[in-house]
């Protein structure tokens, strides 16, 4: 009979204790902040319906990145370090494919956990996003931190696909212009000031250092060419309705007739025929004084270079715009962190995510260069702290002027682009006038969007 008793308490013992651990596991995984304090990542550990917390096991999430500019040093400092400090159990892996593959072959035979990309519609079509409004409900993350230009963008980018959220924003790409202190000296120009230029006053400036001397090409402007410039109107570059070229319009045709006086500049074409000068110009050949351009395209390569002990003596200033625009920038490009539909560990990458998104993991990327995609005016005040490439730099003219929101791209935009490089190397190379340029363009890209139609569908 004792026997019989002391087992019958122990069953009730042990299903109160089950029963009060069930209460607690649903308390504490209640808000955002408990759950981040917890360390719960929400799994569903099989039948039993436990949660699994990511600091129970080692766990290795990869990483692959595609489109925006992120260095390894960057992927180090602004993500693996910080996750692993956060939780010492969690290693995030990156995946470095060859330069030649593309994407689509990536993500068709791998499964990177976390994707950090733009937003586009050719990696839609791949289906490798999750659609994480069921994370952000779970974990009841906080949407309305997240900076309108860059989560309206993200959710503009995804309509034709219902209400699907494929992404969150990890940082705002915004354009700057750098320039060559020592050009400037060289030629005893100037610098530019803290004063926003229109485009036209640049132009004239870059006429000043745009020579040859010792032998060396200098150019005094680049911008980035048509698809560059483009960003200061936010013009698109195929109808959204139809698909077809949008490019023949007074809007496209500033941007045509700007690009050109650049190019007409005596000494902006090489006399080998160059004229579409790139990042290394400016870093590693260091014959461009002037190059308007995006924010993380070139600050951490800039800082991978200086730890290869190449340093020169460079600034930035305030990205030029047409004389109607001033007060504003360029568009704003969004660099964003997603989940793989197919990984097998979605609640512990939404958990990484939720942390890269605190003020914590936005105060490291706004140190460390770039600027935060969450609403936090004080973090922009932190900009470039801890990066030794910024320091001494006039980092306060990043956030002079408004970016505005990228265009709606089109699935066949990034296709037809390279039609707009040949429209630029016609002019700079082939004596090209804006119409001509124009006209054979609009044939080219309604010629590739038929193609196009074939092939991916719209």
């Amino acid at each position: 009979m004792i026997k019989k008793l002391a087992g019958t308490m122990s069953m009730i013992v042990m299903t109160a204790a089950l029963l009060a651990a069930c209460a607690g596991g649903a308390a504490n995984g209640g808000t955002q902040q408990q759950s981040a304090d917890a360390g719960a990542a929400g799994t569903d550990d099989g039948a039993s319906g436990a949660i699994k917390k990511l600091g129970d096991e080692p766990l290795t999430l990869t990483f692959y990145s595609s489109g925006p500019t992120f260095t390894d040093v960057e992927f180090k400092t602004m993500i693996a370090d910080p996750i692993h400090k956060k939780y010492p159990n969690v290693t995030i892996q990156r995946i470095s494919p060859a330069a030649t593959t593309t994407p689509e072959e990536v993500l068709s035979t791998q499964t990177p956990d976390i994707l950090f990309t733009s937003v586009s519609q050719r990696l839609i079509r791949t289906g490798a996003f999750e659609d994480l409004r069921g994370l952000i409900k779970k974990f009841n993350f906080d949407e309305s931190r997240l900076k309108p230009i860059a989560y309206n963008y993200i959710k503009d980018a995804t309509k034709g696909h219902g209400d699907q959220i494929y992404a969150l924003p990890f940082n705002v790409n915004q354009h700057i212009l750098y320039y060559n202190k020592d050009i400037f000296d060289k030629f005893g120009v100037p610098y530019p000031t803290d004063k926003q230029m229109t485009w036209d006053e640049a132009v004239e400036l870059g006429k000043q250092l745009t020579r040859t001397d010792n032998g060396v090409n200098y150019v005094g402007l680049v911008v980035d060419n048509l698809q560059g410039l483009a960003k200061s109107l936010g013009l698109a570059y195929v109808d959204r309705e139809t698909g077809q070229a949008a490019i023949d319009t007074p809007e496209w045709h500033r941007v045509f007739e700007l690009q050109k006086k650049i190019f007409d500049t005596p000494g902006y074409v090489a006399p080998d025929g160059t004229w579409n000068w790139t990042r290394d110009n400016f870093m590693k050949d260091q014959n461009i004084a002037m190059r308007a351009s995006w924010l993380a395209n070139m600050v951490g390569p800039l800082e991978e270079l200086r730890q290869q002990g190449v340093e020169f003596n460079w600034d930035i200033a305030p990205v030029p715009n047409f004389d109607d625009k001033l007060g504003t920038t360029r568009e704003a490009q969004i660099h964003s962190i997603s989940i793989n539909s197919q990984s097998k560990h979605k609640d512990e990458a939404f958990q990484v995510l939720e942390y890269l998104l605190s003020d914590e993991g936005q105060r490291t990327i706004a140190r460390n260069g770039r600027v935060p995609a969450i609403i936090n005016p004080d973090l922009e005040k932190e900009f470039g702290a801890d990066i030794p490439v910024l320091q001494g730099k006039n980092v306060q003219n990043v956030f002079i002027g408004n970016p505005m929101q990228e265009h709606y791209q089109h699935p066949y935009e990034a296709d037809i682009s390279v039609r707009l490089t040949e429209a630029a190397e016609g002019m700079a190379i082939h004596g090209l006038d804006v119409n001509s340029a124009i006209r054979q363009a609009t044939e080219a890209i309604n010629k590739d969007v038929e193609t196009l139609k074939t092939t991916i569908g719209q």
